[in-house]
């Protein structure tokens, strides 16, 4: 995990160094959300539990199903006082190019369905609508590939 810790604290870095790369002491709400994220004292256990999560069970999930459930799940334990839905996008994008997808970018028009499913994923259990997005946003990310080889997508 302290690889999550760095990479936090490079999204953090001269933006709030005192909390970079740190998990948080203090119990957060997520604005205009559903989801109460755990306590704070037990951050440090969900993010070992995630951790090895991430290196067992979900290696046998597709490429872009993993990578749907670590951004989901890291973002749910919420373990940063701020950037932890920057640092779930990269946890998912590096997932993805690491099984040679190219990286997913979630487009303005389809923050609200983002955020919705999320919600909707942590409270109710229900992954589907968030993976399903995912998906979506996959396939639209090969793209700029199909066009530069003259394919239709």
């Amino acid at each position: 995990m302290a690889d999550i810790k760095s990479l936090h604290a490079l999204i953090l870095r001269g933006i709030d160094d005192a909390n970079a790369g740190i998990y948080r002491n203090v119990n957060v709400r997520i604005s205009g959300a559903r989801h109460l994220p755990p306590d704070f004292l037990h951050v440090p256990e969900e993010m070992t539990t995630f951790g090895e999560w991430c290196a067992d069970e979900a290696m046998a999930l597709h490429p872009v199903e993993r990578a749907a459930r670590v951004h989901s799940d890291f973002v749910k334990i919420h373990p940063f006082v701020d950037g932890n839905g920057r640092t779930s996008r990269l946890l998912m994008n590096l997932e993805l190019l690491k099984a040679g997808f190219p990286p997913v970018v979630l487009p303005v028009e389809r923050r609200l369905e983002y955020y919705e499913a999320l919600d909707r994923a942590h409270v109710d259990g229900d992954l589907q609508p968030f993976v399903h997005l995912i998906v979506l946003l996959a396939e639209q990310a090969f793209g700029p590939y199909f066009h530069a080889l003259g394919k239709p997508i």
